[in-house]
């Protein structure tokens, strides 16, 4: 099969398109044909070796953890069948022909493969924040990056618990977050005083997606660092509040369940460029230093 692997951590240059063996399902598991691979932050943080901890690379890696696509083939015990649409997270990396599901479920027939492969990290990370930080109904929470991939999903869950939400962005993006639920304001300097200007009571929580350096103004703004949590600033650790970050745990069919439900009752999916699998690398440089506006996919087949 083709994938992109790398065999040594790097810029997006390591990236190679390879003719490589095609994984094999075990007991209870399935490979699926993948359609479409989502790109996100970690996939560039992973090859570039900053969450190595200092540790070479030890084989060649599949980048990827996120995957759409149907079913090939199916291990002693598995839940699905040869051409059940699924999408979730990969065991083997996404950027290939096939893969090995993890947590899977069935794709409903009117979700594109698209928008399947955008919902599991960002609905996994704003469910998981927005638990962390007791989120509910009545209550003010401000979003930081609200119009970004896991801030759009956050926000709306949000809003859908019954909070009342106050999302920053940029200019261009204000129109929509109001269209997500949201009270729009501008990020950057002076955004403390133009929240303050918008909000009716306290805050009560603040869910920081964007990694702008807000957070020790958030602490001002709460009055303390009680229920203030980061998914992108490191300074958390400075400053002594939670960095939340993502790992297996939250990878399960229940997660992806919950998402699913949320789109039902229509979450809005906001979706970017898509590559070929053969232009991971543009695809890995437009989310590392780029606003792509929606989320990044690789069409594999």
């Amino acid at each position: 099969m083709r994938a992109i692997t790398f065999a040594e951590y790097g810029g997006s240059e390591v990236l190679q398109l390879k003719e490589v063996p095609a994984p094999e399902p075990g007991p209870g598991q399935v490979r699926v044909a993948v359609r479409r691979a989502g790109i996100n932050p970690i996939d560039w943080k992973i090859r570039s070796g900053a969450m190595a901890g200092g540790a070479g690379l030890k084989a060649p890696q599949i980048p990827g953890l996120e995957i759409a696509g149907v079913v090939d083939a199916v291990g002693d015990g598995a839940e699905f069948g040869v051409g059940d649409e699924v999408f979730g997270w990969s065991a083997t990396g996404g950027y290939a022909d096939f893969a090995i599901g993890g947590a899977i479920v069935r794709k409903p027939a009117d979700l594109s493969w698209d928008d399947a492969a955008a919902l599991p990290v960002a609905g996994e990370t704003a469910l998981r924040v927005l638990r962390l930080l007791d989120i509910k109904a009545g209550e003010l929470l401000v979003v930081h990056g609200a119009s970004g991939a896991v801030g759009r999903f956050a926000t709306q869950i949000a809003v859908a618990l019954g909070a009342t939400v106050i999302g920053t962005a940029g200019q261009h993006n204000l129109e929509e977050v109001k269209a997500l639920g949201a009270i729009p304001v501008r990020y950057g300097d002076g955004w403390l005083e133009r929240v303050r200007e918008v909000a009716d009571r306290p805050v009560d929580a603040v869910f920081d997606a964007s990694g702008h350096g807000v957070l020790p103004e958030s602490v001002e703004l709460r009055g303390s660092k009680d229920r203030i949590v980061t998914i992108a600033d490191g300074a958390a650790f400075e400053l002594g509040l939670p960095f939340s970050s993502g790992g297996q745990d939250g990878q399960t069919q229940e997660v992806l369940n919950e998402i699913l439900g949320y789109v039902r009752n229509g979450l809005r999916i906001a979706q970017g460029k898509t590559f070929p699998l053969e232009e991971a690398a543009a695809a890995q440089e437009e989310s590392q230093n780029g606003h792509p506006g929606g989320k990044l996919t690789l069409a594999v087949s």
